[in-house]
């Protein structure tokens, strides 16, 4: 796995259940976030970044299929499991037409359920933002992550190597938390100080050069990092 700490949503309304998973998945150096009902997951997912998502398909106020469409809306590429005590076909079916990328049935091993994440990981992630896709919509903007170009009708703007890195993150999570840490030790290598009085400025730069379309903001949600709303 990778250097820094994967984050884990889990959605899970049976307490016991949900403390062993995220005591075990702690003790394997992940952070884990537990949440017991859909609503409450899907206000977490909104305001913090995670790497992975484990939904309990049946919850309180709001029920795993719900939540994962929610989820797939604001982040099509989130790796999502399943964890349910159906075992029905059309149950299973409905979870991976959602987009899950897997799917375990109570109860489960736990050994089995690590190695599953891990194994969702390997193949969802090369980082996260190393997606197949390089050019973004956004606002009235074009952006080419590939090319580092940034184009409003016949402007184009060349970007620097960082400025693209971090306006590629903010845009994968667009109209989500872009975790301040997570950019800093992806873009900038650690957390320091002075990195991120640097990304501060590259902040400032990106709100400049996005000027030209007033429904752009990148709004810095305190203590956390920055959102890109479009």
């Amino acid at each position: 796995m990778e250097n820094r700490i994967i984050r884990i949503l889990l959605a899970e309304d049976d307490e016991n259940l949900g403390m062993l998973l995220k005591e075990y998945l702690h003790a394997k150096d992940f952070e884990v976030d537990l949440y017991k009902d859909g609503e409450k997951a899907y206000k977490g997912f909104q305001n913090k970044y995670y790497d992975i998502c484990i939904l309990d398909v049946m919850m309180p106020i709001k029920d795993g299929f719900t939540l994962a469409r929610e989820i797939r809306m604001s982040n099509s590429s989130m790796p999502i499991l399943f964890l349910t005590a159906k075992s029905m076909k059309d149950d299973i079916i409905e979870g991976f037409s959602l987009g899950a990328d897997d799917y375990m049935t109570k109860p489960f091993s736990i050994e089995e359920l690590l190695m599953r994440l891990e194994a969702i990981l390997r193949r969802t992630r090369k980082d996260s933002v190393t997606t197949s896709q390089s050019v973004f919509q956004v606002g009235k903007y074009s952006f080419d992550a590939m090319k580092q170009t940034l184009q409003i009708g016949d402007n184009i703007r060349k970007l620097t190597t960082k400025e693209s890195e971090l306006l590629k993150y903010l845009s994968v999570n667009k109209n989500a938390i872009l975790d301040r840490n997570f950019a800093l030790k992806t873009i900038w290598v650690d957390d320091s100080y002075f990195n991120a009085r640097s990304m501060d400025v590259y902040i400032t730069k990106l709100r400049k050069y996005l000027k030209d379309d007033p429904s752009i903001e990148i709004i810095n949600v305190r203590g956390k990092g920055f959102k890109l709303i479009s």
